[in-house]
Parts: C-alpha cells; structure tokens; sequence
C-alpha cells in the first residue's frame, strides 16, 4: 500500500534550496491538439497529412472521435505509417516549430493474416485454394483504435528528483521553471482484435480516436508496464503472447484493476498451495479406494484436449505452457490409477507392470462402472448433436479444427458430468473421508475468483461458462461433506483411518497415565 501510495503521490517540491518546476498548465491550461500522419518517424511538415484538429481541447474531459485515415501508396503496399500528435498553445499556428510537445508512434504493423474460416459441407468441401506462402508471410495490419492522453495532475516537481518513469516524457521550459505538458500515446490500448489487415485497394481506414486524462500514478503504472512487455519480448515472446495481459489493463476499469491485483496474489497463492497438496496427496496414495479411477482418466484426456485445442488456436504461451503442465499432472495421476510400474531391463528396452485391485478397490469400480453408464446416456447424445450443428452450420478453419472444436465444447460444456461419478461414489460409499479435501478446498476458492476473471479476461463463452459450472459440484460436495459426517473408522485419503494412526503412534497420552498410576 506504501508504494502504491508513492506512485501515486510523488514527493512535492519543498525547501528554499529545492530546484521546483511547476506544469505549464498552471500558467497556460488552454491547449490544442492535433493528429498527423506520416511514412516516416522523424517526419517534416511537408511529409506529414493533417487528420484531426482538436481547438476546442478541454483537459479534463474525455472525447471520442471517428475518424477515416487516408492510407499512402507506399503503405498499402506492405508499408508501414506513423501517427504523430501535437500540442499547441489556444491561438497559436500549428507548426512544428510553435509545438510545445510532439510524440510519435506507429500506427500499423506486421502480422500474419488471419486464418479464413468456411463450411467444410461446402462444394469446395474444405479444399479451398490458397496462394502458396500467403499465410506465412506477415502483412501490414491498422490499428484501428488510438488513446491520447495529457498528464491532468497540477504537481510540482523537483528536477534534482523526478521519477524515472515520467522522466523520459519530460520537457522542461528554457527558463527552467515549468515543465511542458506529458502527452502520452497510449500503446497498451494497441490490442490484435483491433488489427484490420491492409489491402492495395485500401484507400482509407477508420480510426477510433480517444483523449482522456490521465494521472500520473496511473502514467507510471503505464510506463512501467510497457517497459515490461518490452522485457518479455526481448526474451521472445511476441505481441500475440502478451495481448491478453495487455487486454487487462486496456479494457478494464482502472480501480476495478488495483482491485483484481489483489485478488490474482490470493489467487496465485491458492494455485501454488493447491499444486503442492495435489502432488502430495497422488504421492502418497497407494490406494484407488472411494474415488473415481474413470474420473481421473476423463480429466486427463479433457486437458489433453484443451492442450491441443490452444495449440490450434495459436492461443498466448502464457496460456499454453500451464495447460501442458497440467497435462503432464494429469498423465502421471492416471499412471497412479493403474498402478503402473515401468522397469528397465536393457539399454533401450523396458517393461510395464501394473499392480493388482484390491477387493474395496473393486467394489469402487463397480459403482464408478454404474455412474458412469447412466452418464453415458446424457453425455454421448449431446456430444454428438454438437458436432453434427457446428458441422453444419459453423464455419470452420479445416476437419481438424472441426473435429477439435467438437470435442472442447464437448469438455466444457459437458465436462461436469465427469465430475458426477465422484458424487455418485460418495453417496454409495456415504463418505468424504477418501477425497483430498485441503488440495479440494484451495481449488474451490480459486474456482470463485475464476469466476471474477471470467467478467475481466476475454475468453470464449463456453469457457466462461465452465467457471461457474465448477461451483455448482462444489457446492454439493460441501453438501455431502455435512450429510456424511467423519467416521473415524473408514479408511482417510492415505489407506488409514483415525484409530490406527492413534495405534501408530501409541497414544502418549494414555502412556503417561499409566506411568502415574504405577
């Protein structure tokens, strides 16, 4: 909170030896701005087209203007084009010379063309020809929406002191008293949903422009987060990987923001200490007792399929890389399941082993065989009419997308009948006593602040929807935690139940008595 609270208010100009400059607004707050473009970053007068005049410029408010963009010959030809944005005084000439500030960016970039999507029954049946190399080659891409915004907090600051991130925006006047105003070209806003792919018969595109003010806690923020995305590219990821992350400071209300940090520390810590108890409790356990062997495999191969789903969807690594994580987890639990045993006889060769089933282990079978027999009733149907709609009449990338698509939906739409046999089981056995309740109850509280994320973080809406159907099992769970109270004589989640673990340990306590008895 301290640091927020320096961010946000930085130390104020004090003492009779402090060198202060105060803003240029407090001596002169009536400002025009103006949107050029140009195909190049250091252009002249002569170079640049004049888009938008705002003479009208209130710094407080916050404006939003369509604008259509004449696009250059050069840039419709896999070019590219800069924005540049000017500051003037109210009444002065607009010239490169009578400007107090100038900042540029680029306004387009590279990118591969989006997949084409088509109706795999069609008379082309899916084979619809392309030109070699045209989906590897990156293309010229607009963006379509721009942020303008001017530093609105009237502080005074001293030179020998000025924060590193507002400093590289500063422009101090000649007589070293004021500082001019930060205008700032927001490029946290630049998302790869907004990207309009640039054609040689594009003569113009449109252009969103918005000013709004901004503060200079939130400048830093911004600063430093750009500065970051910067880190991570250089490192390789791209600006596909970053963009959802960038969506969440770009399209999401700044207080509701500082809040969502807050909850993404607890949900950080609620993953780590489910990860740990998860990884425990599979290590320990030697025993498929009151749980649902087919429920563990059908996660498995659901994660799988999400994995391969996300790799089709050229999704962010930051997305991907925990989805291959979790499919090695869940490989190495189904691997538990069979109790498999895998040995090395030779330099190249090995043999399997799997272990033997219990008498309890197989009367859990029994019921596990029964839920999901009823399940297979429901599920396989609805699966199935899934694919024969989207079939027909959602347009897909090919047969294997389609065939992809299917199954996901599939997963998350349907993928807490999974969970079912675990209830079921439950209610046979009338026990909890088997389940790994702490790892459990880490991942129900991540569950409700996944749901928070769902409103934040754009995301397919069968996704979405996956958040909240977690709940609903939740919630019976903990119903049937207090219908079946601890009977201390069933067995516990490691083969043991309460009196043995008392036998184990030799009861102190009653040794102790004994001794006093003596």
């Amino acid at each position: 909170m301290w640091i927020m609270y320096n961010i946000f208010s930085p130390p104020m100009c004090t003492g009779p030896n402090a060198a202060c400059v105060k803003s240029y607004l407090t001596k002169n707050p009536k400002m025009e701005l103006e949107l050029m473009v140009s195909t190049k970053m250091s252009a002249v007068a002569g170079d640049m087209t004049s888009v938008w005049n705002y003479n009208n410029f209130s710094l407080m408010d916050t404006v939003e203007k369509e604008l259509s963009v004449s696009i250059p010959a050069s840039t419709r030809k896999n070019g590219s084009l800069y924005v540049h944005a000017f500051l003037y005084p109210q009444g002065k000439s607009h010239s490169a010379s009578s400007a107090l500030v100038r900042t540029s960016t680029l306004i387009t970039t590279y990118a591969l063309p989006r997949a084409e999507f088509i109706n795999l029954l069609g008379d082309d049946g899916g084979n619809k020809t392309k030109k070699p190399g045209a989906k590897n080659k990156p293309h010229t891409h607009w963006r379509s929406r721009l942020t303008i915004s001017v530093m609105s907090d009237n502080i005074t600051l001293d030179r020998r002191a000025i924060p590193g991130e507002i400093y590289r925006y500063l422009k101090i006047t000649s007589d070293g008293k004021y500082f001019y105003p930060i205008l700032f070209l927001d490029e946290l806003g630049f998302r790869l949903k907004d990207l309009l792919p640039v054609n040689e018969s594009s003569t113009s595109m449109p252009l969103t422009v918005t000013y709004t003010p901004i503060s200079v806690g939130k400048l830093r923020m911004w600063s430093s987060f750009l500065e970051s995305f910067k880190m991570l590219q250089g490192l390789g990821f791209t600006e596909k990987d970053t963009d959802e992350i960038k969506g969440i400071f770009a399209d999401t209300n700044f207080y509701f923001l500082l809040l969502t940090f807050g909850v993404a520390a607890f949900h950080l810590l609620f993953d780590f200490l489910a990860f740990k108890n998860d990884i425990q409790y599979w290590k320990k356990r030697e025993t498929m007792v009151g749980l649902s062997s087919r429920g563990v495999k059908w996660r498995c191969i659901q994660t799988i399929i999400i994995f391969f789903y996300l790799l089709d969807e050229d999704t962010s690594l930051l997305v991907t890389i925990p989805a291959g994580i979790s499919t090695v987890i869940e490989l190495w639990k189904v691997k538990k399941v069979y109790k498999l045993k895998v040995r090395r006889t030779g330099f190249i060769s090995f043999t399997w082993e799997f272990g033997e089933t219990t008498a309890k282990e197989r009367e859990t079978e029994e019921f596990d065989n029964q839920a999901m027999k009823y399940l297979s009733y429901v599920l396989y149907p609805l699966v199935a009419g899934g694919a024969v709609y989207s079939l027909l009449y959602v347009p897909h990338k090919s047969w294997y997308s389609w065939c992809l698509q299917s199954l996901v939906n599939g997963v998350y739409a349907f993928g807490f009948l999974f969970m079912l046999p675990q209830l079921f089981l439950n209610y046979k056995l009338k026990s909890v006593a088997h389940l790994p309740w702490r790892a459990f109850m880490y991942k129900a509280f991540n569950t409700f602040i996944d749901d928070v994320f769902a409103f934040i973080i754009s995301m397919p809406t069968a996704h979405r929807l996956a958040c909240f159907r977690d709940d609903v099992v939740f919630l019976v769970y903990l119903y049937q935690r207090w219908l079946y109270p601890v009977d201390k004589k069933r067995v516990n989640e490691f083969g043991m139940s309460f009196e043995e673990e008392e036998k184990a340990k030799g009861k102190p306590e009653l040794k102790e008595e004994s001794k006093k008895t003596k």
